[in-house]
């Protein structure tokens, strides 16, 4: 039996960056309370699209409209033209985290994006208005950044609802941004370290903050995406000065 896909998703996702040391502490008290997913381990291969300029994820860092992001996400550890993918939108309300996402393949997606051409794939209703009025605002949208990591997923023993995940080894290029133009790009953290997001509907039950507090662990405001494109600025600023340094 095929396992159904899930297309709405609202709830609190908190992110901490931790050292493998760290990690490994957490992670050990994290036995009595956590189990692996059904899908314990999973390589993550994502595009996100954007406007030429970047406008979409500067918006999101000025915390201007609903802070959208629009993904192409497949677990294939090598993708291709017949790999499932993810069209995703993620949004913030009120701190809530909201996305909207439909099962496809590349093509699909691409000419849906690129065209606005829907096959039979692309079927969330919500998730095509929300894209109807993204292409108003922002009018061109296009594949701008493509960014890798490998995952560990833990669920709730007693608590179903709360997920751990653990991303590291994440790369990230703002060139060949392709599924399938291999794993390669710049490492968006240090080697020694991971991100640790917690989702839950609502509060964290007490054992969760419990851990949380034994190793002070604190909170961050960490997208993957923006940081990817903070680091890219910041690369395009050293080379215009270094450009000026020569004239």
């Amino acid at each position: 039996m095929s396992k159904k896909v899930e297309t709405k998703f609202k709830r609190i996702e908190t992110k901490y960056i931790l050292d493998r040391k760290q990690l490994a502490a957490v992670l050990d008290d994290f036995k009595n309370h956590l189990v692996e997913d059904d899908y314990p381990t999973s390589t993550i291969s994502n595009i996100y699209f954007d406007t030429p300029s970047y406008q979409m994820i500067q918006d999101s860092a000025e915390r201007l409209w609903k802070r959208e992001k629009i993904r192409m996400r497949t677990y294939d550890a090598y993708p291709t033209e017949d790999s499932q993918v993810f069209l995703e939108i993620k949004k913030k309300e009120n701190g809530v985290g909201l996305k909207d996402r439909l099962t496809s393949r590349p093509k699909s997606v691409l000419d849906f994006i690129h065209h606005s051409i829907v096959d039979e794939t692309i079927t969330n209703p919500t998730l095509l208005e929300t894209m109807a009025e993204l292409r108003a605002r922002y009018g061109k949208i296009e594949p701008m950044m493509y960014i890798y990591y490998d995952r560990f997923s833990m669920k709730g023993i007693e608590d179903k609802k709360v997920r751990v995940t653990i991303d590291q080894n994440i790369l990230y290029r703002p060139y060949d941004v392709s599924l399938f133009a291999g794993k390669y790009g710049y490492p968006l953290l240090d080697e020694n370290q991971v991100i640790m997001e917690i989702k839950v509907p609502e509060v964290y039950p007490t054992w969760l903050q419990a851990i949380i507090d034994k190793y002070g662990l604190e909170r961050v405001s960490f997208s993957k995406y923006g940081t990817a494109h903070t680091k890219l600025e910041e690369e395009l600023a050293e080379e215009k000065l270094v450009e000026r340094a020569v004239v």
